[in-house]
């Protein structure tokens, strides 16, 4: 009888069921992107509870569980729903339709800049500008210099400003 809390048993487990797990998350919710999300989140609770699963029972804790996982969205969506049928006409922001899509679109726009960033820049920018962390923070958390983050943040902006025309950041 194996142990799934053993690293080799899990990986066994884990490749021989990822492929079925997810084509029955497809089925179910039929996104990719979101039938991989309910497979990995499967089996994140698995490792998470592997002391606890009997391994000749682990398949169909599996799928029980990716069933649950869905069944938990659909409800959080139906919520969602529920709410935004309710109160069809509330406009949270109070701002024109124009603006709302021009908004969008430079958000699309800048999410793919700052892709196109180098993985150096991307992080040190990300961690600056999302994450509210200051350079001396950001120089001890990935063990670089605090002038090699100023110069890639400094190469991050020169770079997103020069594809996004000049907008300030």
């Amino acid at each position: 009888m194996s142990n799934l809390c053993e690293e080799k048993h899990f990986n066994a487990f884990y490749l021989s069921h990822v492929k079925a797990a997810h084509n029955f998350a497809f089925y179910k919710c039929g996104d990719q992107s979101k039938s991989y999300d309910l497979v990995q989140d499967a089996f994140a609770k698995i490792w998470e509870n592997c002391s606890q699963i009997d391994y000749s029972k682990a398949k169909t804790y599996l799928f029980t569980t990716v069933n649950n996982l869905f069944l938990n969205v659909m409800r959080h969506q139906k919520v969602v729903f529920t709410y935004a049928k309710e109160a069809p006409y509330r406009d949270q922001t109070n701002l024109n339709p124009e603006y709302l899509l021009e908004e969008e679109e430079f958000k699309t726009k800048l999410q793919k800049v700052i892709a196109n960033l180098s993985a150096e820049q991307r992080e040190v920018f990300l961690l600056n500008r999302i994450e509210d962390k200051k350079y001396r923070e950001i120089a001890v958390l990935l063990n670089i210099s605090q002038k090699t983050v100023e110069k890639r943040m400094s190469a991050a902006l020169k770079a997103i400003r020069s594809q996004l025309d000049g907008i300030k950041i």
